[in-house]
């Protein structure tokens, strides 16, 4: 493992601006999308800053030589659900395995929080991000065709049984 690489709690000043920041900033330049995306990003991360249970809620941040590389939320959707949210890894940090990391650190999360089930929103242009979930035993359960943060996308529905105890190691 790299020891340049760690992740940590959310909760140091500084961290909710970065999510929102690097997302608004990372999402624009990959994928072309534009400022309401950096707005849902917001409202999502408020959300979690103004009233949030850390028995059933929890964030995390990867950090590489110090620097903010990395984010992952884990949210209650309904008593049995937890709902990954907004997964990123800044590109210059990317084949570190730190998406896996991230994504472990919420199921492990979500697992001792006594969560049934997992559950993640996101769109067809994450592949990358798609390939970690599906590694860790998401399966597909929807997809719709959407216009959303300026382009046409295809958002799809994951969700993965945490009582199994599949994850990938």
């Amino acid at each position: 493992m790299d020891e340049r690489i760690r992740i940590r709690k959310l909760g140091r000043p500084g961290d909710l601006g970065w999510v929102v920041m690097a997302h608004g900033e990372q999402y624009a330049a990959e994928f072309g999308w534009d400022t309401t995306f950096e707005a849902l990003v917001a409202r999502i991360v408020a959300d979690y800053a103004a009233d949030h249970d850390p028995r059933r809620e929890a964030a995390w941040i990867a950090e590489m030589d110090g620097r903010r590389v990395g984010c992952v939320f884990c949210v209650a959707a309904d008593p049995e659900v937890a709902q990954l949210r907004i997964l990123l890894v800044d590109p210059s940090a990317r084949g570190q395995g730190l998406g896996g990391r991230l994504v472990d650190e919420c199921l492990a999360f979500a697992r001792r929080a006594g969560y049934a089930r997992m559950r993640l929103w996101t769109n067809d242009p994450l592949v990358a991000a798609r390939h970690v979930y599906l590694s860790r035993g998401f399966a597909l359960t929807g997809q719709e065709p959407h216009h959303s943060f300026g382009a046409d996308l295809v958002g799809q529905v994951y969700e993965v049984d945490l009582r199994a105890g599949t994850e990938a190691a």
